[in-house]
């Protein structure tokens, strides 16, 4: 049987090269005899590329079994897909980067008991984040810092190394520069019975939900059960709006809002829009053009704007790197920022889809709690969409959906 490793990643190191690095066999120390034998990656970046892949050149390789494009499926169905690709593909190796993130749990069983089965005959090399998520069949243990690997004894040592630093207490919230009073209606959103289908399938079946000022929701349910949909309902994005009883900041869907009239009242934040930032952008001005909504800064800031801007970098305690480019920071970095800027003008309505995927369990221990301050210190309502079960997230509801062959439905609980 071959040997399999867990190589816990910091969000300091870019664990994307490091599976590069691996599939060509390097360090040679670990894993030089890769070099001459077939592998592949499984990771977000590999379904990025057959995505690209397919919409440039047509060619749909993992999607041979689906009608719809690779782009148009869930998370979690993407994954299902470039799955059933690598199981076909005779491997030596497998390199997973990051394998059970995006995915509900019963998909993440699914994924455990299939790379149980093929490690009888593939060597397993596993690049996470989340000590949780090391699977069963791992003999080596390494931890990757500082272009170094560390061999651990056990999970024990890494929970050690991953264990959240208390000593680092933020800071209050900082208020906006100007109090939104835009909205007077108590209910943000509202949706009453709203069923939306594509192609004679329905997503979702008569949902109620009334999101109001100043709370905090999570929005949970296996991936394909319409999360994206309902969000994009929220946003202004999903023209299946358009004939529901659905209302948006005190307006009815249809009533001749423009998008632009939604989104204004909506801070939005997701990992994938970071890829939307790639020029050269100043960590404090990146902050600051949240005030514009802007993809960057092409203005000049005012002096109460880089005030405000200092003391969000005080609360994610990156103050020392105001002027690094923010293409520069890690990935857990990038979050916080993304976070803020999202934050600064207190929004009426701050979404976070997935916002934690990807963080290790630091850096999501710190997002977390900046999360809670900022539901607990600002007038904003916060909806959370997660699949992970994130320690010490504390939401006052949760709506679940619930699917089935007729859409899926809508559960409101506590957490």
């Amino acid at each position: 049987m071959p040997r399999h490793y867990a190589i816990f990643v910091d969000n300091q190191s870019q664990i994307e090269q490091l599976a590069f690095q691996i599939q060509k066999g390097i360090p040679e120390e670990y894993f030089g005899d890769l070099s001459s034998k077939k592998g592949a990656i499984f990771s977000n970046t590999e379904i990025e590329r057959f995505i690209w892949e397919e919409e440039q050149h047509d060619l749909r390789e993992l999607a041979t079994k689906r009608p719809q494009p690779l782009r148009s499926l869930s998370s979690g169905e993407r994954k299902k897909a470039l799955l059933e690709h690598v199981l076909g593909q005779n491997l030596d190796f497998l390199v997973l980067v990051n394998p059970f993130d995006n995915l509900d749990v019963a998909f993440q069983k699914e994924l455990r008991k299939s790379l149980h089965t093929i490690s009888e005959s593939v060597k397993l090399i596993q690049l996470l984040n989340r000590a949780e998520d090391i699977l069963s069949d791992t003999n080596l243990l390494l931890a990757f810092s500082k272009g170094e690997f560390l061999p651990l004894e056990n999970t024990e040592a890494l929970k050690s190394l991953t264990k959240k630093d208390n000593s680092n207490a933020l800071g209050d919230i900082p208020p906006p520069l100007h109090e939104n009073n835009s909205i007077l209606e108590e209910k943000l959103v509202e949706f009453k019975n709203v069923t939306v289908s594509y192609d004679q399938r329905c997503i979702l079946k008569k949902i109620n939900w009334t999101i109001r000022k100043n709370e905090f929701w999570q929005l949970i349910g296996p991936n394909g059960s319409g999360k994206t949909t309902l969000l994009t309902l929220m946003t202004g994005d999903n023209h299946k709006g358009y004939g529901q009883d659905l209302t948006l900041f005190g307006r009815k869907k249809g009533s001749g809002e423009s998008v632009w009239d939604i989104k204004e009242h909506i801070g939005y934040f997701t990992p994938s829009m970071i890829d939307q930032f790639r020029g050269y952008h100043k960590v404090i001005h990146m902050i600051v053009s949240g005030l514009h909504d802007s993809v960057g800064l092409y203005q000049e800031p005012t002096d109460a704007e880089l005030r405000l801007a200092m003391s969000w970098l005080h609360v994610i305690q990156l103050e020392h790197k105001k002027n690094v480019q923010f293409r520069e920071l890690s990935n857990g970095e990038k979050r916080l920022v993304m976070l803020s800027r999202a934050m600064i003008k207190h929004p009426p309505l701050l979404i976070l889809d997935e916002p934690t995927a990807g963080l290790d369990d630091k850096n999501a221990a710190f997002f977390v709690d900046l999360v809670n301050r900022i539901a607990k210190q600002s007038t904003s309502t916060l909806v959370f969409v997660s699949h992970r079960v994130e320690k010490n997230l504390d939401p006052m509801s949760v709506l679940e959906l619930i699917p089935s062959v007729n859409g899926s439905s809508g559960i409101t609980k506590k957490p």
